[in-house]
């Protein structure tokens, strides 16, 4: 007999009660009062029962045999939490647990919590590109543009010394669709570094991902002219309509011909 069943038994049979007429100091009770009794006791009763045969109880909720009526999947993320959290509790000054606690955080739009975390990580690890690329996205999308703002100049310019900081920054930007920020940066480090394939390919394909082909054309060519071993902007430029040759690998050691020549000689 299914578990709703049962229940529905104990609620709903009147015949035993009507029997039941008198407590102990000889007043009458009606049958409400002891059918409650007996309906909680009952309950107790089918609920246990439930619980070790494995049923479903009424609104689809299914119990298992050996399974705890409260037991929750727990998803890929919580996991995640948790383990960082562990992480945390162990070894507290740790920026990067503190970075992806707060990645999982901005995720679930909890900004505050994320905010508390990448603040956290900055105080362990003050140049924390994806920290502090990821605090001024948490700050806008809470509605602090005036905090945002400052902050966003104040780490631009705290790269500004490093070709390779700029960089960093700029693909922290990018990776939080801070596309005016990411620019800035890649422009900065091209300052210092203008002879830098990788920042003038960077630039290329910031350019390619917004559609801006004759731009994306210019920068990614420049790349390619600094270093033609680059497959990949090779191929980009072919589907830009820019006819590129890739050069052929030479070998750096001559010792091997040397050899072959000097037996030929003997």
């Amino acid at each position: 007999m299914g578990g709703y069943s049962i229940i529905k038994r104990i609620f709903f049979k009147d015949e035993v009660y009507a029997r039941i007429r008198q407590r102990g100091d000889g007043n009458l009770i009606g049958g409400r009062e002891m059918r409650v009794k007996l309906q909680f006791v009952g309950l107790i009763f089918v609920i246990f029962g439930l619980l070790l045969s494995g049923c479903t109880l009424p609104g689809g909720i299914k119990i298992g045999k050996g399974q705890k009526a409260d037991e929750v999947k727990i998803t890929p993320e919580e996991k995640k939490k948790a383990k960082l959290l562990k992480s945390i509790d162990r070894k507290f000054e740790n920026p990067e647990a503190h970075y992806e606690l707060g990645r999982l955080y901005q995720a679930d739009g909890l900004w505050a919590r994320a905010l508390h975390h990448y603040e956290i990580a900055l105080n362990f690890n003050p140049v924390h590109r994806q920290a502090q690329a990821a605090r001024i996205k948490v700050l806008m999308d809470g509605g602090d543009m005036t905090k945002a703002e400052l902050l966003a100049e104040e780490y631009i310019r705290q790269a500004s010394s490093s070709a390779a900081a700029s960089l960093q920054l700029a693909l922290a930007f990018q990776d939080q669709e801070l596309d005016e920020y990411a620019l800035t940066c890649y422009q900065q480090g091209l300052r210092l570094a203008p002879s830098s394939a990788k920042i003038n390919r960077q630039i290329g394909y910031y350019y390619l991902s917004r559609n801006e082909t004759t731009l994306a054309r210019e920068y990614l060519t420049r790349s390619f002219q600094l270093n033609p071993n680059q497959p990949e902007v090779a191929g980009e430029l072919g589907r830009l309509g820019v006819p590129v040759r890739i050069p052929r690998k030479t070998e750096k050691s001559t010792k091997k011909l040397d050899k072959i020549v000097e037996q030929s000689e003997k």
